[in-house]
């Protein structure tokens, strides 16, 4: 209450007779009194979430009524996944920097649905995710193409295309279940005829990468043109293993400067 008051401006009294306000207008608590603790109740937490959304449509409108005139000055919360951290992603910051030095960049690295969620609730103006959420404006940008990364003496490891058949018995080497890639991994390894056989569960492709290396197992993985010794990538046969790359908003309505990184990232791609 102590924090919510001074974010407001307001004397805690105020702060406690406006809830008191809302909860006789709504007929609903909204906060569990425990001593000196207080907590929202189900019912504030959902109505929390509801009026995140809209409220921060209404801050974009004014902010973009007030950048108008200069959209090369101001600041863009921009989110990537974890797994983009080198090569195409930061090559296109460092190039929209270039041309844009007035724009001011907040940069967040996060699993995939980490970055969704801070676009729903705000947290984020623009991301880009895998895969793309259906309920954000989103513009597919590219694909990824997803391949079999084998230690470098596998049998299979010379060969020009495998089918996800032949990697039946192997043991695996994939993300926790929360991750994208995990869980078209085990679809397409069904879909083969087989569960996939999880040894190993982290969340950095690059230390699958060496752990495959190592002769610790076997993985399906993002194309990388970065060569780590030790290992091979060997395409797929048969159905189509990729999943799309997608520029999401957090909003339908973009600051003026949001909308200059937009449209900067559509225009140059992410090759």
């Amino acid at each position: 209450m102590t924090g919510a008051a001074s974010a407001l401006g307001i004397p805690q009294s105020s702060m406690s007779r406006r809830i008191h306000a809302l909860e006789e207008t709504l007929r609903l608590p909204l906060l569990i009194r425990d001593g000196r603790t207080v907590r929202l109740t189900p019912s504030a937490l959902s109505l929390a979430q509801l009026v995140r959304a809209p409220l921060h449509d209404i801050e974009m409108s004014i902010a973009q009524v007030t950048e108008t005139a200069d959209p090369d000055r101001g600041t863009v919360r921009f989110g990537f996944p974890l797994t983009m951290g080198s090569g195409a992603v930061p090559d296109m910051l460092a190039e929209f920097n270039l041309r844009h030095p007035g724009v001011r960049l907040q940069l967040k690295q996060a699993h995939g649905s980490a970055l969704i969620e801070d676009l729903r609730t705000g947290g984020l103006d623009l991301a880009i995710t895998i895969p793309p959420p259906a309920d954000l404006e989103h513009t597919i940008v590219a694909t990824q193409q997803i391949n079999a990364v084998l230690p470098e003496d596998h049998r299979l490891a010379n060969r020009a295309c495998i089918e996800l058949e032949e990697l039946e018995g192997a043991r695996f080497i994939a993300n926790p279940t929360s991750y994208n890639l995990r869980q078209l991994t085990e679809r397409w390894c069904r879909r083969a005829g087989y569960e996939p056989n999880i040894g190993i569960e982290i969340t950095e492709f690059a230390t699958i990468r060496e752990l495959i290396s190592r002769g610790l197992g076997v993985a399906l993985l993002p194309h990388s043109d970065r060569r780590v010794k030790g290992i091979f990538e060997v395409p797929l046969m048969g159905e189509d293993h990729t999943r799309n790359i997608a520029l999401t908003s957090a909003t339908v309505t973009q600051t003026a400067v949001t909308q200059r990184l937009n449209d900067f990232i559509l225009t140059r791609g992410l090759n």
